[in-house]
């Protein structure tokens, strides 16, 4: 049997009457929401569109995407999903909504790797109440005719079909990955959760920044500074680049009063600069006078 493939498409016909604005043109990555789902999208379908709605052809938010325009009006996103079905009947649908900020390209092709074409879709359970999530769902060919008759009978809601129908539900590792927003309150929420969230990584990629760039040292003290570190020698592990920013932070460790001026530094038995670049492995000696003064 040949398994059908699987095109994308992003829901964005939706009125966003509860956010009082387009929610596919509000920015959370440095571009549209539309943008950046399409985007994701794309990366893991050979084709992918966006639903809208016939009053939406040229919105400027949409016009430049390939479109797939819904055949009824009023009816939701099942009306999207319907209209692709019959405008690919040979094709499965990577269905995402647009107002999902959260969403990453390892959920996608999570959802992908674990498809099941001979359920009606593939989808995952909702971290807040275990339901199927349908607008981050994978419809397959044969949801045509149970959409059409969920639409013909008057019902809109795509998570009661996908409930009463063959389908395969795989668990959600990141339980905010799937959150949508829906009203103001919930936007600004998404915006500091991804602003605090982007600084921690921040965060993250320095420390790691740093522990690359960490080097080891053997250092040996002479005369008062033996005293005050109150050792020899000792091996450490610094960021250091030069033997001046190696001695600032062996003054803050042991509390030397001698400044870096009032010292002479050899590296590897030879005298050297206070600003000489250090290498991994250097035995660095930083020497006070005879008199300790």
């Amino acid at each position: 049997m040949t398994i059908p493939p699987v095109f994308g498409l992003v829901l964005a016909g939706g009125a966003s009457t509860r956010m009082r604005t387009d929610k596919a043109a509000l920015q959370y990555h440095g571009q549209t929401q539309l943008d950046w789902v399409y985007s994701l999208v794309s990366k893991v379908c050979p084709a992918t569109f966006v639903s809208v709605r016939p009053d939406q052809r040229d919105d400027p938010t949409r016009a430049s995407y390939p479109q797939i325009v819904d055949r009824e009006t009023g009816v939701g996103p099942l009306a999207g999903i319907h209209a692709a079905l019959l405008a690919h009947p040979k094709a499965a649908w990577l269905v995402v909504a647009c107002d999902l900020p959260f969403l990453t390209e390892d959920v996608l092709r999570t959802l992908l790797q674990q498809r099941d074409p001979s359920q009606i879709a593939t989808a995952y359970t909702s971290a807040h109440d275990g339901l199927a999530e349908p607008l981050c769902a994978i419809w397959e060919p044969a949801a045509s005719e149970l959409v059409a008759a969920q639409l013909a009978s008057g019902k809109q809601c795509p998570r009661k079909l996908l409930i009463n129908a063959p389908c395969k539900l795989i668990q959600l590792a990141d339980a905010q990955a799937l959150d949508n927003v829906n009203t103001p309150e919930e936007s600004q929420a998404a915006a500091q959760r991804l602003n605090s969230a982007a600084a921690n990584d921040d965060l993250l990629a320095k420390g790691r920044a740093q522990e690359r760039s960490s080097k080891t040292f053997r250092i040996e003290y002479f005369a008062v500074l033996r005293e005050q570190a109150g050792r020899r020698e000792e091996i450490i592990d610094s960021a250091a680049h030069t033997a001046s920013e190696l001695y600032e932070q062996l003054q803050q460790r042991h509390g030397f009063k001698l400044a870096a001026s009032q010292l002479k530094v050899a590296v590897n038995a030879e005298f050297c600069d206070w600003n000489s670049q250090l290498k991994n492995g250097d035995t660095v000696v930083f020497i006070p006078p005879v008199a300790g003064g």
